[in-house]
């Protein structure tokens, strides 16, 4: 019976080692699948768990235990290597083999028959993997660590244990995309076809993936990780760690490219970029960034700023051309005014002296301009007085 509430997978995590083949995902740990997603690949790993009206459109192939919750949906056969549990109304259009115990609910169809070595029980109980989530679950509440990592070894059987293969509830997952609404995370060394869209990317180092990421947070491309398209996010921030190779457009909020980052197409950012650029040794934490201010609306705000500086600035030169001009027409004017004033007065003053034609000098005399008075008619007459005073002295004297 499915297991009511709110899912608990609450993204995808792709473990590291994970390879996407022809037409499986192949993991080393195990599989769980939450309810209502569409699966279009095959699923192999160590044990598979499908929630609720999950379809599955190839093979599963369980080394362990396999669980096919109410309502599912396989396209293929289904191989199991221990004990298989099937819901009600499971349908498998192939063959279901098992090594184990079979466990099968009511109204279960299996197309092409099935085979099991163990028991065969037709009834519809919580299996035994249901009841052992349960009881860990309950430990880990009550904080029981010591007693959930008993039984979380014994589950595991002595076995290393592995990070599991989690593709959330109502997830889509197909060669061309795999669609979450939830966080998705990559591990190392993978290898995976189809494009990724989902809340927020962190991808490992070492991978390939062939298709683009998107999201709309923070999308992280680690080291030696090739992208074979574009890296976009909405809102977020994109980094591009040291190694890494994009083979298309990168464009987010913000930008954070490491040195040795290999970007094949274009660089956009709304807010800021940064290009960080290691100063030390080689393993040294000393980083030296260099940003790069890109935001277009700045740049735009920037730009009319100066057109309007620029203009505000011709207007003050020429207001200040302008009053120059003015100052220097009133200036000639005031020089013309003046000009005509002292000639006016040139023109009086001679008049004047030709009038009177004296001029007082300091002891009182009067000399005239026109030379009757002046020191150099002194000896004419003199010469004029004596022949004066000799025709008097003619006159007086009787002949």
């Amino acid at each position: 019976m499915p297991v009511r509430g709110g899912s608990p997978i609450d993204e995808l995590a792709v473990p590291s080692g994970t390879t996407v083949e022809e037409h499986d995902v192949v993991v080393d740990g195990d599989v769980l699948v939450g309810g209502q997603s569409t699966v279009e690949f095959g699923l192999r790993g160590r044990n598979v768990a499908i929630g609720e009206r999950v379809e599955v459109d190839d093979d599963i192939e369980a080394d362990g235990d396999c669980r096919l919750d109410t309502w599912c949906t396989v396209d293929g056969n289904v191989l199991v290597g221990e004990d298989a549990y099937l819901g009600e109304r499971v349908t498998v259009t192939g063959r279901l083999m098992v090594s184990g115990d079979l466990d099968i609910g009511d109204d279960v169809n299996i197309e092409e028959g099935f085979e099991a070595n163990g028991w065969i029980v037709i009834r519809n109980p919580v299996p035994t993997l249901v009841f052992y989530f349960i009881v860990l679950s309950q430990l880990l509440r009550a904080g029981e660590t010591d007693a959930a990592d008993e039984l979380a070894e014994a589950l595991a059987d002595g076995d290393d244990v592995r990070d599991p293969l989690l593709i959330p509830r109502g997830a889509e997952v197909s060669d061309d995309a795999w669609r979450v609404s939830t966080p998705a995370t990559v591990g190392d060394d993978c290898r995976i076809h189809g494009n990724l869209r989902a809340e927020s990317i962190t991808v490992g180092e070492r991978n390939e993936v062939f298709g683009s990421l998107r999201a709309r947070e923070g999308v992280s491309v680690g080291a030696d990780t090739t992208i074979h398209g574009d890296v976009t996010t909405r809102n977020g921030t994109v980094t591009v760690e040291a190694g890494a190779r994009v083979l298309g457009d990168v464009s987010g909020g913000d930008l954070v490219i490491y040195e040795g980052a290999e970007i094949d197409g274009s660089l956009r950012a709304r807010g800021e970029m940064k290009l960080i650029q290691s100063t030390g040794e080689p393993g040294s934490d000393n980083e030296r960034i260099e940003e790069d201010e890109s935001d277009d609306a700045e740049r735009s705000d920037d730009a009319e700023r100066s057109d309007d500086a620029e203009r505000s600035d011709d207007a003050e030169r020429s207001a200040s051309e302008a009053g120059v001009d003015a100052a220097e027409d009133r200036d000639d004017d005031d020089a013309e005014d003046a000009s005509s004033e002292n000639l006016g007065d040139g023109d009086d003053t001679e008049t004047t002296d030709g009038e009177h034609g004296v001029d007082d000098g300091p002891d009182g005399d009067t000399n005239g301009t026109d030379g009757t008075s002046s020191a150099t008619d002194l000896p004419e007459r003199s010469a004029n007085d004596e022949t004066m005073n000799e025709a008097i002295e003619d006159t007086a004297d009787p002949p």
